[in-house]
């Protein structure tokens, strides 16, 4: 049905453009990096549109993940809905445009003080080095938005939740607040580690939330995956009536799921090296293909078969977009 899978957190236009390497020296690049932009990048984004051929996506993880999970399940129309902070300026309405033709159902809080997110991604042979600056997606206000009647009936009409870690940045307190009524109301609240310095920095909002987490998300290849993925699945949780399940995709490796008996792990779709043109935003595409099926209450193996299948597909094309249609069965 429509809205049944609710996503919240910052939405950032992605600007992807073939660049030369005085573009990257001129800003001290590196030809593979994600950074945050600082004061020295402020004309970056100006100078990408006015000199490279660009292509404009809508971005930003969760939007990524709800927009390929949209696309996974096709019809209806508007399956997922997606909040989040956005400028009103020309990025926005480009972000607006694009969420519209995804399909997806975005309702985005509009402010004036920052204008909207955005990514640069500078693609140099098959690197890409990307630029964040988060902007207006860091003003998004809990009272405003989420709060608001016509808004919070949007969130009480979804099944499944999803939100990645980035956004316990911007308003903990939002994220809070969808966790605890996915819980009190028996329904699947799903959360992402997102980055390593999330679980650094951000600790203790993660852990206030932890406790309503049904599935948990991750991305890192260490030697103990199983071991961490079978402690976090054992932590504390307010809802009993469901047992919480962890995934660890762990790029071109196993991907590792624990549940309250057991630590499986399952291969991935394995592509042709010279396929691949960009694995920025598999992990992403993961999730959404997870998702997609998580709405129909499908079986969790079959959850991460979709996973599979939408980072395959992700992978052989630039930035995170993919055909009109799904070749899933």
């Amino acid at each position: 049905s429509e809205n049944v899978l609710f996503g919240m957190g910052n939405p950032l236009l992605d600007i992807c453009a073939v660049v030369d390497k005085d573009f990257l020296d001129k800003y001290g690049l590196k030809p593979n990096d994600q950074i945050l932009a600082e004061e020295k990048h402020k004309e970056l984004f100006e100078e990408l549109v006015k000199k490279f051929k660009v292509e404009y996506h809508a971005g930003g993880s969760t939007q990524n993940s709800v927009k390929v999970a949209q696309w996974m399940i096709q019809s209806p129309y508007k399956a997922a809905t997606f909040f989040g902070c956005i400028g009103k300026d020309k990025f926005g309405e480009i972000l607006k445009k694009k969420a519209e033709e995804a399909h997806v159902d975005a309702h985005y809080y509009e402010q004036s003080e920052q204008p909207t997110g955005t990514c640069a991604a500078c693609i140099t042979s098959d690197n890409r080095s990307l630029v964040a600056n988060l902007a207006a997606a860091n003003c998004y206000k809990k009272e405003k938005h989420l709060d608001l009647e016509k808004n919070w009936k949007l969130v009480e009409k979804a099944k499944v939740y999803y939100i990645a870690g980035f956004f316990l940045t911007v308003s903990p307190e939002a994220v809070l607040k969808v966790a605890t009524q996915a819980s009190a109301n028996n329904k699947i609240f799903s959360l992402n580690l997102s980055a390593p310095f999330i679980s650094q920095f951000y600790k203790e909002p993660m852990m206030k939330v932890m406790p309503y987490v049904d599935v948990l998300f991750g991305n890192e290849t260490t030697e103990d995956i199983k071991e961490i993925a079978r402690k976090t699945q054992a932590l504390p949780k307010v809802n009993t009536k469901r047992q919480r399940i962890v995934v660890f995709t762990q790029g071109k490796d196993d991907t590792v799921m624990a549940t309250e008996n057991e630590v499986t792990t399952f291969p991935v779709l394995v592509s042709d090296q010279s396929e691949i043109v960009d694995t920025n935003g598999a992990g992403d595409a993961f999730v959404g293909g997870f998702l997609s099926q998580l709405v129909y209450d499908r079986p969790v193996t079959e959850c991460i078969r979709a996973g599979h299948y939408a980072a395959s597909v992700i992978i052989k094309r630039s930035g995170c977009t993919f055909p009109e249609k799904p070749d899933f069965h």
